[in-house]
């Protein structure tokens, strides 16, 4: 034999031995088992986190409608606030009647509470898109830009979400002014003339 043809059977003998494992029943129904516990705890898996996620679905929607109803309500609860302060300077016998309004408006205030809406600040602090709508600019250089003057209407939050923003008054800086030379005007003046 050449040379060349015990190199080409040397190379062709691996590839030509194939080696066929023979399973025996109890092998191969084990094997069968173990795909059939693989596919049960992965469909055990997939129902778990399909019930969870159904269930916190569940939970949003009854908070983002809970959210929505109470958000109708906060505004006769400001209108109520806001007559609550005229009052102050009525007769005694108004006085009276605003101070058991005044203890009902308390207790809408604590049902907000107990369901994890909270108003908050904004007069002072920085406008913040997310949190405020700026109903007034006020041009000032007396203040920094962005800072609320004045807080129109109260915003309100449950948690990270807003459910009604601040209705705000908004310092902005006024543009400098470029003083021009009176030579350059009275030159640009010639100009167009």
């Amino acid at each position: 034999m050449s040379e060349q043809q015990t190199d080409s059977m040397e190379s062709a003998s691996p590839e030509a031995e194939v080696q066929t494992k023979i399973f025996s029943p109890e092998e191969l129904l084990q094997k069968e088992l173990n795909e059939y516990k693989d596919k049960y705890v992965r469909l055990l898996a997939d129902s778990e986190n399909t019930r969870k996620r159904l269930q916190k679905e569940k939970l949003d929607m009854v908070r983002f409608s809970m959210e929505n109803v109470i958000s109708d309500f906060l505004t006769p609860m400001d209108n109520l606030e806001n007559a609550l302060h005229f009052a102050e300077q009525a007769s005694e016998e108004t006085a009276n009647w605003a101070k058991g309004f005044q203890m009902i408006l308390g207790q809408f205030k604590d049902v907000l509470s107990n369901n994890g809406i909270t108003s908050f600040v904004s007069t002072g602090t920085f406008f913040d898109p997310h949190l405020h709508e700026a109903v007034e600019i006020e041009t000032s250089n007396s203040s920094e830009d962005g800072l609320i003057l004045q807080e129109y209407v109260k915003g309100y939050k449950s948690k990270d979400r807003v459910i009604r923003p601040a209705r705000v008054k908004v310092i902005k800086k006024s543009a400098p002014a470029i003083e021009i030379p009176e030579s350059k005007i009275h030159q640009e003046t010639l100009e167009k003339e």
